[in-house]
């Protein structure tokens, strides 16, 4: 089982002791988004746990506990997203030069072949010009680019609620030639840099500026991590952009403190707020505790299938 921690919220950042509070309780209970009285039991043990994917803004919290991770026998790799943006777009993020170090002193404790830099999503604005971007991102590559061998763009898709929270930034329209423009751009700035350019569940095709369609739970980079071939689809509760493979999600919605107004997975602030607040770290569950009333259904665990490596002879596939 891969496990995605988090797309719906920044485990990471907020909840990195709850998390391991799970862990170490060999299961999480995680209620369905749209009916909260349905509730999927998952397990945490590591026998059962193939991969953990994380998702943040802000690994720093959880810096201190990935020697306990190592130890219990977990494998993981960090997507951190960092983008330039000021206050007026990400009020809950501390200083980006900060957010800088903590990067590269992931990527200096893990490898940085397991912390993978996002740099989405991309919008436009008479603040957040196409130069803008250009010059945003030749710095950030400068001060990343010897601590990660990929870089992955995307750019904004406007549901009805981000248009809602986006309203005061202004935003302005994104053509595929703007794409494009922007795309051209990033791929100038990082030739000789070593770092590989990907898009994350974009429908325009980048091919012609050496940025390939990407998968953030991607099917190679699980391979290196765990030292073995996997045999694993697509996930089919995704969009048809999306490449990533199947995972099972431990967050969520409307939990996440940084308050980004462009991020489709925080409805409204005070609803964030509310749910902070209603946090435990001694709950089986993210936030609030678990109903008496509950239906609390186990999920089946599926194992990847494990092989050996191309041109490896096969090994023992046991992880752990």
């Amino acid at each position: 089982m891969i496990l995605s921690v988090s797309r719906r919220t920044d485990i990471p950042a907020f909840y990195s002791t709850w998390f391991l509070a799970r862990l170490r309780a060999g299961f999480v209970d995680v209620p369905n988004p749209f009916n909260s009285h349905q509730v999927s039991r998952i397990s945490l043990r590591p026998e059962d746990v193939d991969c953990i994917v994380f998702w943040t803004k802000n690994p720093a919290p959880l810096l201190p506990h990935l020697v306990e991770l190592d130890a219990m026998g977990y494998r993981y790799y960090f997507q951190v997203t960092l983008t330039p943006y000021g206050r007026d777009a990400e009020p809950g993020l501390p200083e980006k030069a900060e957010l800088v170090r903590t990067f590269q002193t992931l990527s200096s404790t893990i490898g940085r072949e397991k912390a993978v830099w996002r740099y989405d999503p991309i919008f436009l604005t008479e603040k957040y010009t196409a130069d803008w971007h250009e010059a945003a991102f030749r710095r950030l590559l400068g001060e990343l680019a010897s601590y990660t061998e990929r870089c992955v763009i995307s750019f904004l898709d406007l549901y009805r609620k981000t248009a809602r929270n986006t309203k005061p930034l202004g935003l302005l329209p994104l053509t595929e030639e703007c794409m494009e423009d922007i795309a051209a751009r990033f791929s100038r700035a990082a030739e000789g840099s070593g770092l590989d350019l990907q898009s994350c569940s974009e429908a325009v095709d980048l091919d012609r500026y050496g940025i390939r369609h990407g998968s953030c739970i991607d099917k190679e980079r699980i391979e290196r991590v765990l030292g073995a071939a996997v045999d694993v689809r697509k996930d089919p509760t995704q969009r048809q952009e999306c490449g990533c493979m199947q995972s099972v999600d431990v967050g969520q919605y409307n939990t996440c403190l940084h308050l980004c107004r462009y991020c489709y997975a925080n409805f409204n602030a005070d609803m964030a707020r509310a749910c902070m607040r209603d946090h435990h770290d001694d709950s089986t569950m993210l936030t609030g505790r678990l109903s008496l009333t509950a239906k609390v259904t186990e999920r089946k665990v599926t194992h990847l299938k494990l092989g050996p490596l191309r041109g490896e002879a096969p090994a023992e596939l046991s992880l752990f």
